[in-house]
């Protein structure tokens, strides 16, 4: 879907790195891109005729088991620090893919299985380095550089290249998940009783609705072989009796067409997807945060997953309540505190010929649901759309947003990504 041409790319072992190519950067005038997990659907991740930054040869992680902390350097993805923090029974909160970006989930905020437990990525970040538009290196934190921490945390790209993260870790470890699907006729009582009972639900308990079509291969049983479907992918983080009695409860609630409800380990349930997704495929996809799901919009999910234009495409709604509601609107950038969902529709295909179609499907879509939306969208699942659509899903953060991006960024050297213009002083 992307077709560009950078003229240098820099493949960054270290800090120093960074600060030689950030300063190569501005001492030519050359257009900076910086690439971390590489998947920025928008190509804001490369350039034409400039500079990408691509920091993944650092991809280490330390783990301090007693602080129940992890470090990781920009270039890790998040199979990096599930595996490392696997061993000590602590997982960081973050995706559902773990070939994605720790740097760009977590900039963008960070939403996951974890996220009614333990909150956003961003809620449990605890510092980061960072190298700024003038080369120079600072440390950001609740102690040092506070308002860059703010930014950083929901704000994406736009104040430097982050070079490592600290964050908090927590107990999981053998989890307790898998989807439970329904048939297409089935499945509106379903999502009826979905909205109403996820709210509600206890915080160790997350599922996001997704509509799809089923694999055509293990574990799913051949009867169900590309169907299209509807269902719940549920996941709880805590000790296997309380997951037992919370799935009972639900399948006593509306028996399933579908079950795969089972304990797996954390980096495994992680992994799942990976293969559904590889490098170098078409994508195209919308998002919208979202409070309320009435029933007309129930319809109208249903009515766009029977017409799903490739195998792996679909819908996905993700639960963002319970601790990711804890923090004020106002103390980190990302603003939507407020959301109960953060919804996205996915186009994906490894075809060529098959990229407008999915594309059309997308936008046909999110705009039939674009109505119900809460205003704003989880900006890592935002398209090219405009200065307005950047300043909704800011709220009333974006003002401060731009003071900070004035005070490290004034010449908007960092402004591939979904850019927070510098405050005019």
């Amino acid at each position: 879907m992307i077709d560009k041409h950078p003229r240098f790319m820099a493949r960054c072992e270290d800090a120093a790195d960074v600060i030689a190519s950030v300063n190569f950067a501005q001492d030519n005038n050359l257009q900076l891109a910086v690439k971390a997990g590489g998947h920025s659907i928008t190509g804001k991740c490369t350039c034409d005729d400039g500079l990408v930054i691509d920091p993944s040869p650092m991809n280490g992680v330390r783990v301090d088991a007693a602080k129940r902390t992890a470090r990781v350097e920009a270039g890790g993805t998040w199979h990096a620090i599930d595996h490392a923090t696997h061993p000590f029974g602590l997982a960081v909160p973050g995706g559902i893919i773990s070939t994605t970006g720790v740097a760009g989930l977590t900039l963008g905020g960070g939403t996951g299985y974890l996220t009614r437990k333990y909150g956003l990525s961003i809620d449990n970040l605890l510092e980061a380095d960072v190298v700024l538009a003038d080369g120079s290196f600072v440390k950001a934190s609740e102690q040092e550089n506070d308002d860059l921490f703010w930014a950083l945390r929901g704000g994406g790209g736009n104040f430097g290249v982050v070079t490592s993260f600290l964050f908090q870790a927590h107990p999981a470890s053998i989890d307790y998940a898998g989807p439970m699907l329904w048939e297409l006729d089935d499945v509106k009582p379903v999502m009826q009783w979905y909205r109403d009972f996820m709210p509600q639900a206890p915080e160790e308990l997350y599922g996001f609705f997704v509509f799809m079509q089923v694999p055509p291969g293990p574990p799913f049983p051949e009867e169900h072989y590309n169907k299209k479907m509807g269902g719940v992918m549920w996941f709880y983080v805590g000790d296997k009796e309380n997951a037992e009695q919370a799935f009972a409860s639900i399948r006593n609630q509306i028996k399933p067409a579908l079950d795969l409800i089972a304990p797996v380990p954390h980096p495994a349930l992680q992994s799942m997807f990976d293969g559904l997704y590889p490098a170098g495929h078409y994508w195209y996809f919308k998002g919208d945060f979202v409070n309320e799901i009435p029933d007309e919009a129930i319809d109208q999910y249903i009515a766009f997953a029977r017409e799903l234009p490739t195998p792996t495409s679909g819908m996905h709604l993700y639960p963002i309540d319970d601790a990711a509601h804890k923090p004020s609107e106002s103390d980190m950038a990302w603003s939507f505190r407020d959301a109960k969902w953060s919804q996205v529709v996915i186009g994906e295909d490894p075809a060529y010929e098959n990229a407008e179609k999915i594309t059309e499907w997308v936008k046909a879509y999110h705009n039939a649901l674009h109505p119900y939306a809460a205003g704003g969208a989880y900006i890592n699942f935002l398209m090219d759309e405009g200065d307005e659509r950047i300043k909704d899903t800011y709220r009333d953060n974006y003002d401060k947003l731009a003071r900070i991006k004035q005070k490290y960024d004034p010449d908007n050297l960092f402004k591939l990504n979904q850019n927070i213009k510098p405050a005019l002083v």
